[in-house]
């Protein structure tokens, strides 16, 4: 069983996202649109999973099908939808299990996309809301330390209701 592991905020997550990022889009080439941090890592001051979530925006996600081999190399494991239609998965993990990165493909201006996005500015400009996303994480990987399904659907209701809103400020301030 995995554990779940919550750490104080990093500075050093976004050297991490930085480098990693430079590595897929130097991989990928031009099958790249734009990298971006997301996920608990990108938002400022939280404790967050020690996994950095990047967002690969892509125009055709058959090419990028067809470059898999490319993330490969860079020792990712491809993982196709993994549960969400029209997103292309990819995990690295270390030799002992342990996850490092993720890495979440859609194409470009996809309205998972915009999701993601929306949710880390959102979170980024809103320090009450991070906080309260902050201490529930805490709680729930105390609560479960070990659960890894329990600690997510712990969290799912917040996220869902703060996705919402994040979506409504980000067409509010006419983000695309």
């Amino acid at each position: 069983m995995r554990e779940v592991r919550v750490v104080p905020p990093d500075p050093d997550w976004v050297d991490a996202f930085r480098r990693e990022a430079a590595q897929i889009a130097n991989a990928l080439g031009i099958q790249v649109h734009a990298l971006h941090h997301i996920g608990s890592t990108a938002i400022h001051g939280i404790y967050a999973k020690p996994i950095i979530d990047i967002l690969l925006l892509v125009e055709d996600q058959d090419a990028l099908d067809q470059r898999t081999s490319a993330m490969e190399a860079l020792g990712y494991e491809t993982m196709g939808e993994y549960g969400i239609p029209g997103r292309r998965y990819f995990r690295k993990l270390t030799e002992m299990g342990v996850h490092t990165h993720h890495v979440h493909a859609f194409l470009a201006g996809s309205k998972d996309a915009v999701r993601h996005l929306a949710f880390r500015d959102y979170m980024n400009a809103h320090a009450d809301v991070s906080r309260a996303y902050s201490d529930l994480k805490l709680q729930l990987s105390r609560m479960h330390p070990y659960d890894m399904n329990a600690y997510m659907d712990g969290k799912d209701p917040f996220i869902k209701e703060h996705e919402a809103l994040a979506l409504a400020w980000w067409n509010n301030k006419g983000m695309t």
